[in-house]
């Protein structure tokens, strides 16, 4: 007999309280033995990935690119870059994909280009071209300075010189990647065309790279200063200027709402495809909850609020009741690891913390919404630490050793821990192997029953029986600190979720008559009468 909750779950699309693996390419498999991991890669550790028990994988730029910021910068969005295979490969992915329940989900990069792009070589030619007004170009002060205050994520101006037009163009990250002008109606139609490409091709869902940055205020008005003990943001490191700022005017802009709503009609021309939104604002959760109300502008948003160094259940509380509170009708997707921070068992944990590992998993794909984990996460890996000489990452290098840029979130997966460069190329990979990780590969922990890899197929696996998991709403109680208590339920149960974040064993106050549930895979917890005790890093489900 169909239980409420099995019905809830039949009605409910796909992506709603999905697990989304995310594949970074260039690190996840070299099938053809370049040092750089490419589509055929993928195809060949679809089996891996399906076994893991995930909906889908976000698959980052394959686009073709000079690779200056590793595929963030696209020179052309129909095409695959030879170094990580051709369409075909791309078609034959999403069809083994689909032959093993798994969804693709692709990123779109649409606020800029590279300057390689045919677009901007013609409208950088000269002012009268018909691509003149594709990107944000913009005259000198009399004194021949930048037209505003605004910074580049990657430091310093984010105007680059132009002498063949003798203007400025806007790069809001590096000035290889102009940005597009989004307030000509030809450019929006233009990359409407460039999304619906790939909807044609099958994708079943786009991630959106900084989509709050598609418009820039036409007045051009400068940012105001941020007080120094407000300039923190998403690993920029203290002495990068784009933390001077509060960001008004170069993103974030109240005319991406309409575009957004047109690129939503566009998508639901195609059902059951997905958009999942990155939101990097000076109020990204505000953000997300515009972004994604009343149901005709993104699914889904996440923003970088648990991909920060602050570790602690208050933060993380105040988080997600915050957004929920501004959220309505709208879905976040939340995620502990990217390919833009240090991962987070370096973040969190200071080192390979098997129990907190854990922990963390078992927490975020508990909390309302859909998730998002990063290749790599599932093993525990720890953040890398790059030689200079080995660093790849543009933003490494321009602020080292202060800030050491991304490469130690990037390196290749550890799939066999006795072979050449575990076992991801038989040629020297692009980034390094660590030594530490080869301990950690694949082969390695498939081999240990209480292993991160183990745990976390079960734990996926029994995820799947709890929908109130998926469905059900969150409400948190009081706790000690340094522990999180929530309930997730609806009109058909109730489902209580505790973790401890300490490293000491506490007990925490739980309602009376809950009895602790099994086959989650996290051990220790005792409940006696209204009291439960948890060990350290520990946490357990209880209905």
């Amino acid at each position: 007999m169909s239980t409420a909750n099995d019905l809830a779950s039949a009605q409910s699309p796909w992506w709603r309280g999905a697990v989304i693996y995310q594949v970074y390419p260039r690190s996840l498999m070299d099938a053809n033995g370049d040092g750089v991991g490419d589509i055929r890669g993928i195809i060949n550790k679809l089996d891996y990935i399906a076994s893991l028990g995930v909906d889908a994988i976000w698959v980052s730029p394959f686009f073709k690119s000079p690779m200056r910021d590793f595929g963030y910068d696209i020179s052309d969005y129909r095409d695959v870059d030879p170094l990580f295979g051709n369409l075909a490969d791309l078609d034959e992915l999403i069809a083994e994909a689909h032959g093993r329940g798994v969804k693709v989900m692709i990123d779109q990069v649409l606020s800029h280009t590279s300057d390689q792009h045919a677009w901007f070589e013609e409208s950088r030619s000269s002012r009268d071209n018909p691509k003149a007004d594709w990107y944000v170009w913009a005259d000198a002060k009399p004194d021949g300075t930048a037209p505003n205050n605004w910074i580049s994520i990657f430091g310093g101006c984010g105007w680059e010189w132009e002498p063949r037009r003798g203007q400025y163009y806007l790069h809001n990250f590096l000035k290889s990647q102009p940005d597009l002008n989004f307030h000509n109606p030809e450019v929006q139609e233009q990359i409407l065309a460039e999304v619906e490409f790939w909807l044609q091709r099958g994708v079943d869902g786009l991630r959106l790279d900084a989509i709050n940055f598609c418009f820039h205020d036409k007045q051009l008005r400068d940012n105001p200063a941020k007080p120094a003990a407000e300039r923190q943001g998403r690993g920029f490191s203290e002495d990068n200027p784009y933390a001077f700022q509060y960001h008004y005017y170069n993103n974030t802009q109240p005319e991406n709402l309409a575009f957004l709503e047109r690129l939503r009609a566009l998508i639901d021309r195609y059902p059951g495809v997905v958009t999942l939104g990155e939101i990097s604002s000076e109020d990204s959760l505000a953000t997300m909850a515009e972004y994604t109300a009343n149901n005709k502008r993104l699914h889904m948003a996440y923003s970088f609020e648990l991909l920060v160094p602050e570790f602690c259940a208050k933060h993380i509380r105040a988080t997600v009741e915050n957004l929920e509170a501004s959220l309505g009708e709208g879905w976040p997707c939340w995620s502990l690891s990217n390919h833009d921070v240090v991962r987070v068992m370096s973040r969190w944990g200071g080192e390979h913390n098997p129990t907190l590992g854990k922990t963390l998993h078992a927490l975020v794909a508990s909390l309302r919404g859909s998730v998002c984990y990063y290749q790599g996460e599932e093993l525990g890996l720890t953040e890398a630490d790059i030689a200079y000489e080995d660093l790849q990452d543009p933003y490494g290098i321009t602020f080292w050793p202060n800030f050491k840029g991304r490469d130690g979130c990037r390196t290749p997966m550890p799939w066999a821990s006795g072979a050449n460069n575990g076992g991801f190329s038989s040629a020297k990979p692009w980034l390094p192997v660590p030594e530490a990780h080869r301990a950690l590969a694949v082969d390695a922990q498939e081999q240990q029953p209480d292993s991160m890899l183990n745990f976390y197929r079960n734990f996926m696996r029994w995820r799947k029986t709890q929908p109130l998991l998926t469905t059900g709403n969150i409400t948190f109680a009081d706790a000690p600190e340094g522990c999180l208590l929530f309930e997730r339920a609806n009109d058909s149960g109730k489902l209580w979720v505790a973790f401890n974040l300490t490293n000491a064993p506490v007990a925490i106050e739980v309602p009376a008559g809950l009895a602790l549930m099994n086959g989650h895979g996290l051990q220790g917890a005792e409940l006696e009468g209204g009291q439960l005790r948890l060990p350290a890093h520990g946490g357990c489900f209880m209905c």
